[in-house]
């Protein structure tokens, strides 16, 4: 099983949805985490709500550091804003494997309650495309740098 750690700099939306997302498609193939890098220390309601819509858990989450994970064995880190792309993992990420997918944080969304609720939803999509797309992939068998050129065109395509 491969162990995923997404990570953004709050930890309360984007990184939250793609932990759930990685855990309910991969399940048994993948175990998946989310960290950030300066976490706020609360999840995002709205992240939850979509969640919810979703058929997905919603207990359980919390608003961690990525040095949480000092301990736990860490094969793929995927950066979920521009702010943690751009930041240098601590030490013990080197040797994971890792790719990028920034995606506009929906909690920034200034707008009406469906405004904000669509917002979500695209960042939720966005997130199920790659997923989905990434757990097609042969990942067991690929080569670190095969992987991490496969997991930035993920995060470089629309879709």
């Amino acid at each position: 099983m491969l162990n995923i750690l997404v990570v953004c700099t709050g930890n309360s939306c984007r990184s939250v949805l793609g932990e759930a997302l990685f855990n309910h498609l991969g399940a048994g193939r993948v175990a998946a985490f989310s960290a950030g890098s300066h976490p706020i220390g609360r999840i995002n309601s709205d992240a939850l709500a979509t969640l919810q819509r979703h058929g997905l858990a919603t207990d359980g989450y919390k608003s961690q550091s990525w040095h949480e994970f000092t301990e736990q064995s860490i094969d793929i880190v995927i950066t979920v804003c521009d702010n943690a792309g751009g930041e240098v993992c601590p030490g013990y990420l080197h040797s994971a494997t890792r790719g990028h997918w920034g995606l506009n944080d929906p909690s920034h969304v200034n707008g009406s309650e469906s405004e904000l609720i669509a917002a979500f939803e695209d960042t939720y999509r966005a997130l199920e495309m790659r997923i989905q797309k990434m757990l097609a992939l042969p990942l067991e068998v690929m080569s670190s740098a095969q992987l991490s050129k496969e997991l930035n065109a993920l995060g470089a395509s629309k879709n």
